[in-house]
Parts: C-alpha cells; sequence; structure tokens
C-alpha cells in the first residue's frame, strides 16, 4: 500500500517526529519495526539540531545525580518531581554511551574524558559538548546516519501528521499529509503503538529561536484528541537570542556566558550585577526579565564576549561566530546585539515516568512532553537529555507490544521538493492569521504577562478562530496550543520560574505543585474572558 491510499498499516510502532526524541525512540525499539514521520528530510526543522550547549549529564568528577537533580529542582522554582529528575540524572550516563557508540563525536580531554561546560544554575561544570557549540547538529548527524543504517526503521519525508486517530477508546494512529496538500483528505496511518515526538511550541511567538515549523501541533494535536495538558504556562525565554532581524533568531548559547562573557546595555552599564548573586549565570527566567526590562525602558542589550572569549571564540563556538559573520558582526571585537525570545516549552502532554500520556495507546517525548523535570524553568541542557532518557523509556514500555523483525520495510518517502517544501513554509509563515497568533502571544503572554493582557490574548484567539481564512486543522492545533499557555497563564496568580504575572510579581504557595488542563476546560476560561 502506498501513501497516496486512504489508509495505511505502519506495521510496528509510529512515531510522529524526527527529533533527537523521536529517532533515540526508534534506534532503540530496534530491531523492532518502527515508522518515523518526517515533515522535512531528516534533520531538517528539529529543534534538536539547533541545540548548541550540550547534553547535561552528572559524569564528572565528584558530581552526581543528587547533585544534578538538586540543581534541576532549584532552577524549576519548587514543582520538579525531585524523585523523577533523579532517576533522569542517574540514567545521563548511560545514555550518553548511547550517543557515543552511535558515532556522536564528543569532545574529550588526552585522557579521553569528556570536556564539561557550566551553564547557568548547575553547581559544577556538568554539560557534555560537541565541538564547542555544534552538540545538536552532530548528535542529530550521528543518528540520522545510524537510523538510515538500521534495516527495521522506516522513514517517511514530506508528511506531516495533523491529527491522532481514536478508536475504541484508544489511539489507533495519526491523520496526515502530504507536503503541500492543505485541503486533500489526510491519509490515516494505523499504528499498535504512537509515539508523539513532533516538538514544542516556541514558533507561535514573534520572537523565537525556534525552527519555522514548531508551533504547538503536537500539544494541539494531542489536547483536540483529549489529552491532559500539564504546565502549558511555563514557556521559557532565552535571554540571548541575537537580534538581529532574523525569524527564528540566531542563539548566543549560554555556554558564552559560562566561559565570562557579559551582559550590557548601550549606556556601557553591567546592569545583572544588581540583579542577581549569580549575575549572568543567574536562572534563565531571571536574566531574561531583566533583559526585556532594560529593552522596555528603551535600552539595547548587548552580549560582550570580546574580554572573555577574545579570538578564542572562533574555534570554541563556531556556530555563534557563523552567525555574527552573517550579520556583519565581528564578536571579537563587535559586542553582540541581544534580546529574549521564545526557546522551549516545559509544559506539554502530561506522561507518567515510562511516556505514557492519558489517551490509551499514545506515548509523548521530547518538547511535546511534560515529564515533570523541568517545573517551572527548565535547567540549561536538560532538554537533549529528557529526550534520550524518555526515547530510551518509551521503546523498553513498547518493546512488549511489537515482535522483533529484522526485515527491512518497504521505504514510503516522499521524493522531496525543495522549492515546493520553501514554498509551503513561506505560505505558512505569511498567512495573515499566523502572523497575528504569533503577535499575540509575543504582546500578551510573553516574558511579563497580566490579568488585563492574558484575557485580551485569550478574546483574540478566539476571534481567530471564528474569521481567520483558510483555517485547516494544522491551524486549530496551533490556536489550540496558544489557548492552552494562555488559558493556564490566567490561571496560575502568581509568577514562578518562566510565568511572570506583573499583578502577582511574587510566588504563592498555593500554586506549588503542577497545573493540569484540557481544552475542553481551557475554552471554557476563555469564553469566560
Amino acid at each position: 500500500m502506498t501513501i497516496y491510499d486512504n489508509v495505511l498499516n505502519a506495521e510496528g510502532a509510529l512515531i510522529v517526529g524526527a527529533g533527537l526524541a523521536g529517532l533515540f525512540c526508534a534506534l532503540k525499539l530496534a530491531p523492532r519495526p518502527v515508522t518515523v514521520l518526517s515533515p522535512k528530510p531528516l534533520g531538517l526543522g528539529a529543534s534538536s539540531s539547533w541545540a548548541q550547549g550540550g547534553v547535561a549529564a552528572a559524569v564528572g568528577l565528584g558530581d552526581s545525580a543528587e547533585a544534578h537533580a538538586r540543581d534541576t529542582d532549584i532552577a524549576g522554582a519548587g514543582i520538579v518531581d525531585f524523585e523523577l529528575a533523579e532517576s533522569v540524572a542517574a540514567e545521563a550516563a548511560e545514555r550518553i554511551e548511547d550517543l557515543a557508540k552511535w558515532g556522536t563525536p564528543f569532545d574529550r580531554d588526552p585522557d579521553g574524558r569528556f570536556v564539561l561546560s557550566k551553564e547557568a544554575a548547575h553547581s559544577v561544570n556538568r554539560v557534555v559538548r560537541v565541538s564547542g557549540d555544534r552538540a545538536g547538529r552532530e548528535i542529530m548527524r550521528a543518528l540520522i546516519e545510524e537510523v538510515r543504517n538500521t534495516p527495521s526503521i522506516r522513514i517517511v519525508e514530506g508528511i506531516t501528521a495533523v491529527d491522532l486517530a481514536r478508536a475504541d477508546g484508544r489511539v489507533i494512529g495519526v491523520y496526515a499529509r502530504k507536503l503541500g496538500d492543505r485541503y486533500a483528505e489526510p491519509v490515516l496511518i494505523r499504528a499498535r503503538a504512537t509515539v508523539l515526538a513532533a516538538g514544542g511550541l516556541g514558533g507561535l511567538y514573534a520572537v523565537t529561536t525556534n525552527p519555522p515549523g514548531v508551533r504547538g501541533h503536537a500539544m494541539g494535536m494531542a489536547a483536540r484528541a483529549g489529552a491532559i495538558i500539564a504546565d502549558s504556562e511555563f514557556v521559557q525565554f532565552h535571554p540571548t537570542a541575537m537580534a538581529v532581524g532574523q525569524d527564528p533568531a540566531p542563539l548566543a548559547t549560554e555556554a558564552l556566558r559560562g566561559e565570562g562573557a557579559i551582559l550590557v546595555n548601550d549606556k556601557g552599564e553591567r546592569f545583572m550585577l544588581d540583579e542577581h548573586k549569580d549575575a549572568e549565570l543567574a536562572p534563565r527566567d531571571i536574566v531574561a526579565r531583566a533583559n526585556f526590562r532594560q529593552i522596555q525602558q528603551g535600552r539595547k542589550v548587548f552580549l560582550d564576549t570580546r574580554d572573555a572569549l577574545g579570538d578564542r571564540i572562533f574555534n570554541a563556538f563556531p556556530t555563534v561566530t557563523n552567525y555574527c559573520k552573517e550579520s556583519g558582526i565581528d564578536p571579537s571585537k563587535d559586542m553582540i546585539p541581544v534580546t529574549p525570545a521564545a526557546h522551549f516549552h516545559m509544559g506539554g502532554v502530561k506522561v507518567d515516568d515510562r511516556g505514557r500520556s492519558s489517551l490509551a495507546g499514545l506515548w509523548v517525548c521530547g518538547e511535546a512532553s511534560c515529564t515533570g523535570l523541568h517545573g517551572a524553568n527548565r535547567l540549561a541542557s536538560n532538554s537533549l537529555l529528557e529526550a534520550v532518557v524518555f526515547g530510551a523509556r518509551i521503546a523498553e514500555d513498547i518493546s512488549g507490544l511489537e515482535p522483533i523483525n529484522k526485515s527491512l520495510p518497504p521505504y514510503l518517502g516522499i521524493e522531496w521538493d525543495e522549492e515546493k517544501g520553501q514554498e509551503a513554509e513561506q505560505l505558512l509563515r505569511n498567512l495573515t492569521a499566523v502572523q497575528q497568533l504569533r503577535h499575540i502571544m509575543t504582546d500578551y503572554v510573553g516574558v511579563e504577562r497580566s490579568e488585563e493582557g492574558l484575557k485580551t490574548a485569550l478574546r483574540e484567539i478566539r476571534e481567530l478562530e471564528l474569521t481567520a481564512r483558510d483555517v485547516t486543522r494544522s491551524y486549530l492545533n496551533m490556536t489550540t496550543s496558544a489557548t492552552l499557555v494562555a488559558a493556564a497563564a490566567l490561571a496560575r496568580t502568581e509568577s514562578r520560574g518562566g510565568h511572570y504575572r506583573s499583578d502577582y510579581p511574587d510566588k504563592n504557595p498555593k500554586f506549588k505543585d503542577h497545573t493540569t488542563l484540557t481544552i475542553t476546560e481551557a475554552l471554557k476560561i476563555r469564553d469566560a474572558c
């Protein structure tokens, strides 16, 4: 059966998304059969490929899983599941070895030990890196090569899931469309086990570091099918996206500040010294709000790497150096203009410690999920760790459902048309309704929030759903996710981690736990505005 028919049987597990979490899960399922859906050719469009810092792992001398979990808990502002964090940290070394086994060229010293970097809110050097700031790209390159050489993994490129399929009280697969077929009837792809690993929602904001396609589709899709969503109000804004007029905004990795780079405004003032005892290495939400307030006051903010790194930046941080070069900046001589940008979603589809969602037959991993690891504010470089740990746990959980089959399944890829791919993305980017939604989220559901702004956002999102032209399932997934974020933010009348309310600037003990929400409950909040 071909992808052009109405129904396709995946003949094994089905993984939606081809970032780190999805590919790691697929490899861990081998030699059991698995089909991976990727909207673009492998390596393109996944946030994992853009990660610069590395993988947080307690593999250094004197470090421990308990210490890693403790730092995670402190950064998460009181609502991290500590036992879960400790168990994830304890698995880190084994998952790092998996990545190394599959060809990831981690940086090592002359004795073969991992080179470890320090990032914000870590108490020790703990971030395992690759080529300085190329961790995501190099990890993905290695995994893609391994995936392509694994006969039990079938890749379907150029196809996007738009809905979960349900029958008899469980998820039985997804409805999906080929690239460019916005109005054609979706094809049903059936599977005994469906893994949703299709990313976060940073692209719902006008200023983001995420790839263009990362716009809340996974969480929206699951919510519309009835899944419970957790902690959706907690969006992390990276404090140092490069303010160079690009969409998405290039990222100036936190590791630069770990190496001693400082933040100054256009008056030459190093303002973080007055904001937090750790200055530039304070938790990300604190640094992001400090930068945001400088900009709100009419100041410009710069990351100054000149004294800390000088010419060493060119070899130590080649990704950032290339971004600078594209914008006419010499970071050894010039300061880098920066701004907060939507970067990571701590919330998502609520899952247990095996990655199981509230919907039978559906597992979720990566940024689409909410595991309880991140709390209100993700600790730097814990995202890649979470992706591999839960990718492995889900594979183990599913393994009992799938027979071992070492035969090569038929390749179902659609020939990738780069021109058509660019046209489809440009069309989505230029849709007035999409632009309006992104500005609503940035203006009212961004770094700082208020009751008035959140209610305005919810009213305007509802209006977009009612009046926007060319509304598709994909767009409804976006507005569903936006509604969930704004509704949860309105309900949490306190400030904690990545969620800051200017009208409720302090923590409230009443909100010391995770929040859960269904789309039905979120729509009731929206309709009351």
